[in-house]
C-alpha cells in the first residue's frame, strides 16, 4: 500500500523543523528555564530552615528546644536547630568564625547574648531571644512564687485568614496565564513559520512543481497535520517538565486540582491550532514575496492577540461569556477549568463550537489555498480570494 501524499508533506515538515536549529535551540531553551524556574522554586521556599547553635552549658538546649518549637509554630514546619557543644565562649566564637554554625548562644551576666559572624538570620535571632525570655521569665517567676499561668492568662495571639486559599488562587491564576501564554506564542511562532514556508515555496516557483505531482489539497492537509504534530508534540515537552516540577516541588495538591484542566487544555490547542494552521497556510498563500506577509498574516495575529488580552485582562464574568467561541475558548476556558469548577454544559458548548469552527476554518482555507497558491503577479486581498473561482 502506497503511502499518502498528505503523510509524505507532514513527514517532511517535521524533519525540516528537526533540522532548524533554531527552532530546536528554542526548545531547548525553553526546556532548560522551565527547569531552572523549578528549580529556584525549590531553593527558595522548598527547604527546611535547619540552623546550628553553639553553646556552652548543657542546659542551654532547653532554650534551644523552645526557639525551635517557636520556629515551627510560625510556619517552617520543618525547622530544626541543633546543639554544638562548645568547652567555653571563645571556643564557640571560633565555631562561629570557621562557619562551623550559624550562632552561639553565651551567658552574660544579665541574661544571654547571640553571637554571630556577619550577620544573623531574622528568624533564628527572634525565635532565640524569645526562647531566653520565656526561660527566664519561668524561672523568675518560679523564684517570686508567682502563679505563671494566671501571669500569662489572656496573653494569647492566634492567627486567622479572611482569604486561607490566596496563595493556591494565586497559582491556578499562574497556570491560566501559562496557558494561555503557551498557546499565543506556539500558535504565532508555528504560524509565521507556516506562511513564510507557503510564500517562499511561491516565490521560490518551487510549488509549481510540487502542484504538479501532488495534489494542492495534500499540501495543504500535510502542512497541517505536520507542523500540529510538531507544536502538540513541543507543547506536551514543555506541560510534562511543568506537572513534574510540581510534584518535585511539594505542590501535589495543586497538580491534583489542575489535572483534568491540563488534559482539557491539550485537547483545545489541537483544534485552535488546527483551524489556525488553515489560515496561516492562506495567509502565505495570498502573499507573492516574503513582504507580503505583513499584511497577509495580520487576521492570523488578531485572531491571537484579542483573545489573549481577553484571557488576561477581562473580567470573570466577560471571560465566562466569551469562552465557548472557536480559538478564545483554547486561550481561556482551560484557564478557568484550573481556577475552579466550571459548568458542563459550558465545556460541552465550547468543544462543539470549537470543533465546528475548526471544521469551517480548514474547509474554506482549503478552497482558498487552491483558489491563491499557484497566482502569481502580487498580493492577493482576502476579499479578492474569495471571488475567484475554483
Amino acid at each position: 500500500m502506497s503511502t499518502p501524499v498528505w503523510r509524505i508533506v507532514a513527514e517532511r515538515e517535521v524533519s525540516t523543523r528537526l533540522r532548524d536549529k533554531t527552532f530546536v535551540g528554542a526548545t531547548i531553551f525553553t526546556m532548560l528555564f522551565l527547569v531552572g524556574f523549578f528549580v529556584v522554586i525549590s531553593v527558595v521556599d522548598g527547604g527546611a530552615e535547619e540552623y546550628d547553635v553553639a553553646i556552652t552549658q548543657p542546659a542551654d538546649t532547653r532554650i534551644l528546644d523552645v526557639a525551635q518549637a517557636s520556629l515551627r509554630s510560625t510556619g517552617s514546619e520543618d525547622a530544626e536547630i541543633t546543639a554544638a557543644d562548645a568547652v567555653d565562649a571563645d571556643a564557640a566564637e571560633a565555631l562561629v568564625r570557621d562557619g562551623d554554625v550559624d550562632a552561639a548562644l553565651l551567658p552574660t551576666g544579665g541574661g544571654y547574648e547571640i553571637v554571630g559572624d556577619e550577620g544573623i538570620g531574622a528568624s533564628l535571632r527572634a525565635a532565640l531571644a524569645s526562647a531566653v525570655a520565656s526561660q527566664a521569665l519561668t524561672a523568675n517567676a518560679a523564684e517570686q512564687d508567682v502563679d505563671l499561668d494566671a501571669l500569662n492568662a489572656d496573653t494569647q495571639v492566634g492567627q486567622r485568614l479572611l482569604d486561607p486559599n490566596a496563595e493556591e488562587s494565586s497559582a491556578r491564576s499562574g497556570v491560566a496565564f501559562a496557558f494561555a501564554l503557551v498557546f499565543f506564542i506556539t500558535a504565532l511562532g508555528f504560524g509565521m513559520t507556516i506562511a513564510q514556508s507557503v510564500a517562499r515555496e511561491k516565490e521560490s516557483r518551487v510549488v509549481e512543481i510540487l502542484a504538479a505531482a501532488v495534489p494542492i489539497r495534500a499540501l495543504l492537509w500535510g502542512k497541517i497535520i505536520g507542523n500540529t504534530a510538531l507544536a502538540l508534540g513541543q507543547v506536551l515537552l514543555f506541560v510534562t517538565i511543568g506537572l513534574v516540577g510540581l510534584a518535585v516541588t511539594g505542590r501535589g495538591e495543586l497538580l491534583a486540582g489542575i489535572s483534568w484542566a491540563v488534559a482539557w487544555y491539550v485537547a483545545f490547542f489541537v483544534l485552535g491550532f488546527v483551524a489556525l494552521a488553515a489560515l496561516w497556510s492562506v495567509a502565505g498563500a495570498l502573499a507573492s514575496r516574503q513582504e507580503d506577509l505583513q499584511s497577509t498574516t495580520l487576521p492570523g495575529q488578531l485572531i491571537l492577540i484579542v483573545p489573549y488580552f481577553v484571557s488576561t485582562l477581562a473580567s470573570d464574568k466577560v471571560q465566562a461569556v466569551v469562552s465557548v467561541l472557536p480559538i478564545v475558548s483554547t486561550m481561556v476556558m482551560p484557564g478557568r477549568m484550573a481556577q475552579g469548577e466550571v459548568p458542563w454544559w459550558q465545556v460541552a458548548i465550547a468543544v462543539l463550537v470549537t470543533v465546528a469552527a475548526a471544521v469551517a476554518f480548514v474547509r474554506v482555507g482549503s478552497r482558498l489555498y487552491e483558489r491563491t497558491l499557484l497566482r502569481t503577479g502580487g498580493r492577493i486581498k482576502y476579499g479578492e480570494a474569495f471571488r475567484l473561482s475554483d
